[in-house]
């Protein structure tokens, strides 16, 4: 079991679509065990869970709420088309054609509005843990690719960049364009800039709050929807349609691959079996929902029964974020 000093953990979120909700159960596993999060960080539905979690150890809310949220939402309704989208029988591709998503993702960001509002965080001003330097100074990083100029955004990090302050900026709205699926939703605009799916450039960063100096005051863990590395089980794929969602959920599922299968990376990891289940199936059911959660709450506790800091750094050592 992990020691009691370690209490504090940095977490980070891998994204993948509907199936964050196991993210949900591991990370109730974690603070069922005692941990606190100062930072949490993710990509699509990585950011989602994540922001949930800042917001409500912000507020001073259980973790436990997140799974009462999870089981209380209707992911049907993120599929929010446009006008153009309710055209018979060819809105979906005029949609694509005109507006670059089938579906808006408005429904989404007003849905984490609410829910976040509720717990006193509308921006990520709201998020300040006044620390220093940059990495240190939020609670939360969202990550988002901007297409327009080739990158991945780390926000609020990056925000000085696109000329706004990061303490002014919409967590709903980070959130949103971090899980602006390509095709399927329609992209985030900001200050001119084209902002989608986070996990095209890094669906699990795992490294984000590695210190640069190797000093670390506590651990960073992570969580994937996967199973320990190796070679998946494969899937059919016949026909236009099959080889467009295998194409997105290659894209959603396997970035970062040169570090995040590396052996000191996965013993900070919690792995969730949720292959068996599309990133894209909105129509998921209550019963695919609870087994989702309940893998991430074993998952968690298995992890927790052999994980231990001391052990960890005689092995990796501590870990070293790149400098920029």
């Amino acid at each position: 079991m992990a020691p009691v000093s370690t209490a504090r953990v940095d977490l980070v979120c891998e994204g993948g679509g509907v199936r964050g909700i196991g993210l949900v159960g591991a990370v109730e596993a974690l603070a069922d065990a005692g941990y606190e999060f100062p930072r949490v960080a993710g990509s699509s539905a990585g950011a989602i869970v994540a922001s949930m979690v800042a917001a409500l150890q912000t507020a001073g809310e259980p973790l436990s709420r997140l799974a009462e949220i999870m089981r209380d939402i209707d992911y049907r309704k993120f599929l929010d088309r446009n006008l153009i989208g309710h055209v018979p029988f060819i809105g979906g591709a005029l949609s694509l054609f005109l507006a670059d998503g089938v579906y808006r993702g408005a429904y989404l960001e007003r849905l984490l509005t609410g829910l976040l509002a509720d717990l006193g965080v509308r921006t990520f001003g709201d998020l300040r843990t006044g620390e220093e330097p940059e990495q240190f100074a939020w609670s939360l990083v969202v990550a988002a690719s901007d297409l327009s100029r080739r990158r991945l955004v780390r926000i609020p990090w990056d925000l000085d960049a696109y000329g706004i302050d990061p303490d002014d900026f919409s967590v709903a709205r980070a959130v949103h364009a971090s899980a602006a699926i390509p095709f399927v939703f329609e992209p985030v605009r900001v200050r001119g800039a084209t902002w989608v799916d986070g996990g095209l450039l890094s669906n699990f960063p795992v490294a984000l709050f590695d210190r640069i100096d190797g000093k670390p005051r506590w651990p960073t863990f992570g969580i994937r929807l996967s199973a320990r590395p190796g070679i998946p089980p494969t899937r059919p794929v016949h026909g236009p349609v099959s080889l467009g969602i295998a194409a997105i959920e290659t894209l959603l599922s396997n970035q970062d691959n040169a570090y995040i299968d590396d052996p000191c990376t996965v013993r900070r990891t919690i792995f969730v079996p949720a292959q068996d289940v599309s990133p894209i199936d909105f129509d998921i059911t209550e019963e695919q929902r609870e087994a989702l959660y309940q893998r991430g709450l074993h998952a968690g506790h298995k992890f927790l029964t052999t994980w231990n800091y001391a052990d960890y750094l005689a092995e990796c050592g501590s870990p070293v974020r790149p400098q920029p």
